[in-house]
């Protein structure tokens, strides 16, 4: 009846079948698929900067928030200048 010179429909004889569908389908599974697991990695990655569970967190001058906080009841007054050294160093370790 109609022949269109052998190609059928899209360019493909016969339009690609159930074989086609599933290729496609399996393609469409691994790019999203690596999408999200580019997704997942680039934000672990990411967050891979912070400090790990159980170690104090350093500022960039190397204080901790405890320093910081035993410096602030200090310059408050609330602990004299003895209690202070002594907090200091059992925070140092010494």
């Amino acid at each position: 009846m109609w022949d269109d010179g052998g190609w059928g429909m899209w360019g493909m004889h016969g339009g690609g079948g159930w074989w086609g569908l599933l290729v496609m389908a399996g393609l469409l599974v691994l790019v999203v698929g690596g999408a999200v697991v580019l997704a997942v990695w680039l934000a672990r990655t990411a967050g891979s900067g912070t400090t790990p569970p159980g170690s104090a967190p350093h500022t960039d001058a190397g204080v901790t928030p405890a320093d910081r906080l035993l410096d602030e009841r200090y310059a408050r007054g609330e602990i004299d200048e003895q209690e202070y050294l002594h907090r200091r160093a059992v925070l140092r370790g010494r």
